[in-house]
């Protein structure tokens, strides 16, 4: 497509600052909390991550969608990205994989996007001055008009997006077992499942649903109000936490739920939300970072003087200054030093910030899907 029939686009973030530039995907006036994320892959796996609702993302590699779209990387049914920023847009993909274009695909799910902007320099300054609110528009030309929408919109802190993005029905997982999904060793893959995993959706994605199968569990996913009684009723080997958007102190009766259902002493595995619920539950404080971590290089430190490169999505973090002595720090991000993993020092209780499940990113961290079903085994070898 060329610039001269592109339809023209505009950004503007709460502070006033404006950039212009050309629509991809969907026209409209969208306004989210705006992000930036550094992965040079993965941009379906980011845009379909129900932890990115709420957000318009900035994508730094500087060009995007020359592999196209396709059904098998969906982390959810569609998108939830508010909407997308992009350097350069490819509007004629080539892949084999490929079934539509990015610009397509967007505009499908009503999602609208700008390009031919400068997104080192929005990037610079998310970096520097912190993330905010901010607003695409191919209706609203006008910057100081479309900054007046903006300064309506809510902060990203304290706001409850859970309920935005979790299933409104229990189901159980029943995707069949892939092996050109399997890469590791350790993963059994098999068809007669020897655990049963209650995942609490805080807005799960599905590579984590499809690890946790992979390691021979029955998956049965419930809403996020499920109370714990409801839980305990499907007599599971072990709870998991999922990941999910917004802030996690508003997501009350999820905390709620936890706190009851870590009096069950059962094994309970957290990934990014689900990992500040976990501590949240546990009488510990969650802080919004300046700008999140979003990428799929973040390094990650273990007890044992190791490093993981890991796939993280987060714009909260745990005050480790409120974690009660019985919990014990696993991992810290090793570019902030904020709190990227922990562990009861007595219970089964682990959880770590980032995403062992990748999809996009690196399999440094798939052990800790087998940790969760040694610590289940464990458990029944004990009752």
């Amino acid at each position: 497509m060329s610039l001269t029939s592109a339809q023209p686009a505009l950004l503007v973030l709460a502070d006033g600052t404006a950039y212009t530039g050309w629509s991809f995907g969907a026209p409209g006036t969208v306004i989210g909390e705006v992000v930036f994320n550094t992965g040079m892959t993965g941009y379906q796996e980011v845009l379909t991550d129900p932890s990115y609702c709420g957000q318009i993302v900035t994508f730094t590699y500087p060009e995007l969608g020359n592999t196209g779209v396709n059904s098998e990387d969906e982390e959810s049914a569609y998108p939830h990205v508010r909407g997308a920023i992009a350097r350069n847009i490819c509007h004629r993909p080539s892949n084999w994989r490929s079934t539509q274009s990015l610009p397509d695909y967007l505009k499908q799910h009503h999602i609208p996007g700008i390009y031919g902007i400068d997104t080192r320099a929005l990037t610079r300054k998310i970096r520097t001055v912190g993330a905010m609110n901010g607003a695409i528009s191919t209706e609203i030309l006008d910057p100081g008009e479309l900054q007046n929408l903006v300064q309506q919109a809510p902060s990203m802190a304290g706001l409850n997006l859970v309920k935005e993005v979790t299933t409104q029905q229990p189901y159980e997982w029943s995707e069949p077992t892939d092996t050109a999904w399997e890469f590791s060793d350790s993963a059994t893959g098999e068809q007669q499942p020897r655990y049963t995993v209650v995942a609490l959706d805080f807005g799960v994605k599905r590579n984590i649903l499809r690890r946790l199968a992979s390691y021979g569990c029955r998956v049965i996913v419930v809403p996020a109000n499920t109370s714990s009684e409801e839980i305990l009723k499907y007599n599971p080997d072990g709870i998991f936490l999922s990941n999910g958007p917004g802030d996690p102190s508003a997501v009350t009766e999820g905390i709620a739920t936890t706190t009851e259902l870590v009096k069950a002493e059962k094994p309970v595995f957290g990934i990014c939300m689900g990992h500040q619920i976990l501590g949240l539950s546990l009488g510990a404080e969650t802080f919004k970072l300046k700008f999140g971590h979003r990428g799929l290089n973040q390094p990650a430190g273990l007890a044992q003087q190791q490093v993981e490169i890991t796939s993280q999505n987060h714009g909260f973090a745990i005050d480790p200054d409120t974690l009660a002595s019985d919990i014990q720090i696993t991992h810290l991000n090793l570019n902030d030093r904020t709190v990227a993993g922990l562990k009861h020092k007595t219970l089964p209780l682990f959880s770590v910030q980032y995403h062992p499940e990748a999809s996009p990113g690196p399999h440094d961290a798939d052990y800790l899907f087998e940790r969760f079903v040694q610590a289940m085994q464990q458990q029944q070898e004990q009752n």
